[in-house]
């Protein structure tokens, strides 16, 4: 993202509130109504657009992402390593975004149902038991899928089609730069889409402020300041887990290695806007060009520490603004399905929203109930993209000391 966008966007927030408070101020019931509504097309119009780029992102993403993956499989054992430390990282941001925001608990009180005027709502429990989880996962027709926008069918399919390309002898060049093509214009389609964003968070903002009042934007400040506490303490973890591997002077070269990048993926709001410099910066501690060319790119797949932990606290915070309470059954099914979900976007702008989204739909709430966080998604999105570069800056350097390619005479840049 450029600066003139972050500049729209941080001017879409500051107009939003100005107004919304300005329209509160006048305390008119009907006033604040009629205005609310309009301001509330804004981002309903960018939720359609969302919605309507879901399927065929989820599916054509994950399908040239798996043909890619043909290729660093025949690593093998490096392979098997790099997505074990993957899925223990996933796990764990997932778990302590579920954990702190269970704990702090910065939605409660919000109310928002009364607000909206809405009937209270349950997450759904239907698809609770075994049977019926593998009947919806499972999907009966691709088409069906897409339609409803069931992001897992679309998963599972796109995991069988890559699959068998993958055992294909020819290894299906044509389809494969059919997926590749589809896949790019699709990314192109939602940085369309994205660009949208700041008008969607200018009526977000005015909608939200005006008919809550003063009081949310202090809460809104509770939610940002108890995630990036969350963020630090992630941050805690996955250098420690750098410390106990790699040791107290190899973690000090890291963290200085990363800085610049980690600082460029927090301001752009982009982890791949610093994957460049920390492909080249990397080899100059240690870790080999091989490992590094092979786990980093395999990193932004399957390896984004900062989304995973935000996918379970916002999606919890917007449950408790409501007034909803998902049961321990429930918030295990929920890190099952964002472990699976989050992987299929990977590397598309804004994709927290899209997964949280499809996770609200499954448990049956409203998907236009995100807009209680999309006002403050963009100061939010710096944090987890800064965190996502430590996360798979450590995780190449583990997997280099793994493979014993961790150089004590590092490359020197030239």
């Amino acid at each position: 993202m450029n600066k003139n966008f972050a500049g729209l966007i941080i001017g879409a927030m500051v107009l939003g509130i100005a107004i919304g408070l300005g329209l509160n101020y006048t305390q008119d019931a009907a006033l604040i109504k009629q205005w609310a509504d309009i301001f509330g097309l804004l981002p309903k119009v960018f939720i359609m657009l969302i919605k309507m780029i879901i399927a065929p992102l989820v599916l054509f993403t994950l399908i040239a992402g798996i043909g890619h993956m043909e290729d660093a499989a025949e690593v093998g054992r490096v392979g098997i390593k790099a997505l074990a430390w993957f899925i223990a990282a996933s796990v764990i941001s997932l778990t302590l975004g579920m954990v702190i925001v269970d704990w702090l608990k910065p939605g409660v009180g919000m109310n928002l149902q009364l607000a909206a005027g809405e009937v209270a709502k349950v997450p759904s429990t239907d698809g609770f038991t075994f049977e019926k989880f593998i009947e919806h996962v499972i999907p009966t027709s691709i088409i069906k899928a897409m339609a409803e926008n069931e992001i897992l069918q679309i998963v599972i399919f796109a995991v069988f089609v890559g699959t068998a390309i993958a055992a294909l002898d020819n290894k299906s060049p044509k389809i494969m730069e059919l997926a590749e093509e589809a896949a790019s214009i699709m990314l192109k389609v939602t940085e369309i889409v994205m660009k949208f964003a700041p008008f969607a968070i200018f009526g977000s903002l005015a909608k939200v402020v005006a008919m809550q009042g003063p009081d949310i934007l202090k809460r809104y400040a509770i939610f940002m300041g108890e995630f990036y506490g969350a963020l630090v303490l992630l941050w805690g973890i996955l250098l420690f887990a750098g410390f106990v591997f790699l040791g107290r002077e190899m973690v000090g070269k890291l963290i200085k290695v990363i800085t610049e990048p980690l600082l460029l993926a927090f301001s752009t709001a982009s982890s791949e806007a610093a994957y460049p410099k920390l492909l080249a910066g990397l080899p100059t501690i240690g870790v080999s060009r091989k490992i590094t060319s092979f786990v980093l790119p395999l990193g932004y797949s399957f390896n984004l520490d900062g989304s995973m932990m935000y996918c379970t606290f916002a999606t919890l915070f917007i449950a408790q603004a409501h007034g909803v309470e998902f049961s321990m059954a429930q918030k295990i099914m929920m890190l099952f399905l964002l472990l699976i979900t989050s992987k299929g976007i990977a590397g598309v702008p804004r994709a927290s929203l899209v997964v949280i989204m499809a996770t609200l739909a499954y448990f049956g709430l409203p998907t236009e109930w995100i807009i209680v966080v999309l006002g403050v998604d963009q100061l939010l999105d710096m944090g987890r993209s800064a965190t996502n570069v430590v996360g798979n800056s450590v995780a190449a350097a583990v997997i280099a000391k793994f493979e014993g390619q961790l150089e004590e005479q590092p490359i020197k840049n030239t």
